[in-house]
């Protein structure tokens, strides 16, 4: 049996900060969601700024790596909005497929095979391999690693709260401009 989602909060159910917050960005269902916790809005905001602003990995190996986290989640948001993100990024629809394979290796060059190998023991393990830390520090150095390691942290979080909450997808695609810029 299917039980219906968490309603998105209206703007008379939010305090006024998270209304403001929320007019400053593009009408996402996600980030309804998560004002529904005014607490959690703005700190929530400035860490996927942040992560999306990284300075190690590249957008594309970013939005590989939030690709990976939304197929093994079964995320369907995360994955629709990132793929969108992702062609932007200047993934093609090639990469962007093989985040849905069993052994993305095979159709990946090495370094979006190890973000895959990465984000796939992160998931489902909670803790990279020995080997497979050296392999991501050796290639993006310690603050890179952090930084890939956060970034599949987050939107396994994200992925985690979009589909037991039921986030529902919009009627429109609203990221083909670009990423948003929480302000």
């Amino acid at each position: 049996m299917s039980t219906s989602g968490l309603p998105l909060p209206t703007d008379a159910e939010l305090p006024a900060d998270a209304t403001r917050i929320l007019g400053k960005l593009p009408p996402l269902n996600v980030f309804r969601a998560v004002a529904g916790i005014p607490a959690a809005l703005r700190p929530f905001l400035q860490l996927g700024g942040a992560l999306l602003a990284g300075e190690h990995l590249t957008a594309a190996e970013r939005e590989l790596a939030i690709l990976r986290v939304a197929h093994l989640t079964e995320a369907a948001y995360e994955r629709h909005q990132h793929e969108q993100l992702a062609r932007l990024a200047g993934l093609t629809q090639s990469e962007i497929d093989a985040t849905t394979l069993e052994h993305p290796s095979r159709q990946l060059g090495p370094d979006h095979a190890l973000i895959c190998q990465a984000t796939d023991e992160i998931t489902a393990s909670v803790r990279l391999a020995d080997h497979t830390l050296a392999l991501v520090r050796a290639r993006w150095g310690d603050p890179g690693a952090r930084e890939l390691i956060l970034v599949v942290a987050y939107y396994n979080m994200v992925s985690r709260f979009l589909e037991s909450a039921r986030v529902p997808l919009e009627d429109q695609d609203l990221l083909g401009q670009g990423f948003p810029r929480p302000s």
